[in-house]
């Protein structure tokens, strides 16, 4: 069966962004089917570019899991031809996403109305940290940060030594994927209506909607939740236990589960113990719980553990490291993972859009791709002859660093 297209085949992106957040949009809508054109820093190029380790042959892992399906064009669109070059892309393009320091790209004469001028049908996402209004709408920020400013990182801190983060770009991925819905929105009502949209999102307002439960809590008055580790607010037990060789992940979610959970593990006389006996009486005792359940779980190893409550029909894990999941026979099965040729990274694979179209995942245009690789091409899209391309390189205005590289592969 031939791999599906995206129903974004025949648009244009045009992707102005470094880090994680915006070039997560572009990979999403090449792997959509979008003709993505990253714009990039002459000589440097995106950040990610220099986020080692990790490393895959000398390739930035970072870069190379965000930017699949794009080709890059080094640009220096302050100057004035440069300019000119980003104005016919912009006016060539479909949707313009870009997560540059607020302000940054209207400073070098792109603000929203030049954009709208050059193209009334453009969809225009910005992408920001402290959102468009607020005292703080022009700082800018990382993920971390906003994780630190917005409540998470006290949420997931134990309360012993130091707060710690989610040591994941949950915010920068979040905020990725709701400027993708607000884009596929925006290019509906261009649909019906012919013209463009403003798209904005931001870290903030991401991270708000994570913690919408705690935050309207607050605004009725409730007190601030507990810390809970691994736990949940409303059920218990839950969270990860402690077994003879590490930690099992147990989920009794209803009193079902927790009556099969103490018949599998012999611990029937936790059900008759004060305390225990309902979800409420075991949410209110939690500690005392929590500790009864570790002096069971730990009796055991994992696989005996794992295996009972598998016979019990209770919902458990091993608590794996995320390396475990390169060979882990289920997350293989679901193919997410795919080798995707590049011209220096021998055994690329990369990890697919997490969705399927009648079975198949999206078919891939080509690798992340080196810096400059594309320049020419994306020129010659725009009208340029050899001889303006030529000018042009020999200005500096654009550049084909690695195009050479990518020219001698096999």
């Amino acid at each position: 069966m031939n791999r599906p297209h995206g129903s974004m085949r025949g648009l244009r992106v045009v992707e102005i962004s470094t880090s994680v957040a915006g070039p997560l949009v572009g990979q999403i809508l090449g792997d959509l089917g979008a003709d993505v054109v990253k714009v990039e820093r002459v000589g440097a190029g995106d950040d990610t570019r220099a986020w080692a380790p990790p490393v895959w042959d000398e390739q930035s892992v970072i870069f190379l899991g965000l930017n699949r399906n794009k080709r890059s064009l080094e640009l220096d669109y302050k100057d004035p031809r440069g300019a000119e070059v980003l104005e016919r892309l912009i006016a060539s393009a479909d949707v313009l996403v870009q997560n540059l320091r607020p302000g940054a790209l209207a400073k070098a004469g792109f603000a929203h109305d030049r954009l709208r001028a050059l193209n009334p049908r453009l969809v225009h996402c910005d992408m920001s940290g402290f959102g468009p209004q607020g005292p703080r709408k022009d700082d800018p920020a990382y993920d971390p940060l906003l994780q630190a400013y917005s409540g998470i990182v006290d949420m997931v801190s134990s309360g012993d030594g130091p707060p710690v983060r989610v040591p994941l770009s949950v915010l920068d991925k979040g905020t990725g994927m709701w400027a993708v819905i607000g884009i596929l929105d925006a290019l509906r009502r261009r649909d019906q209506t012919g013209e463009g949209s403003h798209v904005e999102v931001s870290l903030l307002q991401t991270a708000l909607s994570w913690v919408n439960a705690g935050l309207m809590s607050a605004r009725a008055g409730n007190q601030p939740r507990e810390r809970l580790g691994s736990g949940h607010d409303g059920v218990v037990p839950y969270g990860a236990f402690p077994v003879s060789d590490g930690y099992v992940f147990l989920s009794a979610g209803n009193q079902v589960l927790w009556t099969r959970f103490c018949r599998a593990t012999g611990a029937e006389d936790l059900l008759g113990r004060e305390g225990f006996a309902s979800n409420p009486e075991r949410s209110a005792n939690r500690r005392t719980v929590e500790a009864a359940v570790g002096d069971v779980t730990s009796r055991f190893d994992a696989a005996t553990l794992l295996a009972l409550l598998a016979d019990a029909g209770v919902p458990a894990s091993r608590v794996n490291k995320v390396e475990d999941m390169a060979h882990d026979e289920q997350a293989l099965a679901t193919g997410m993972l795919e080798r995707l040729p590049h011209p220096i990274v021998a055994d690329l694979e990369v990890v697919n859009l997490p969705m399927t179209f009648d079975g198949q995942y999206p078919a891939h245009t080509c690798a992340p791709p080196l810096l400059g690789a594309d320049t020419r091409a994306v020129l010659a899209d725009l009208g340029y002859d050899e001889a303006g391309i030529d000018a042009l390189l020999s200005s500096d205005v654009v550049a084909a660093t690695s195009a050479a590289r990518t020219e001698e592969a096999p």
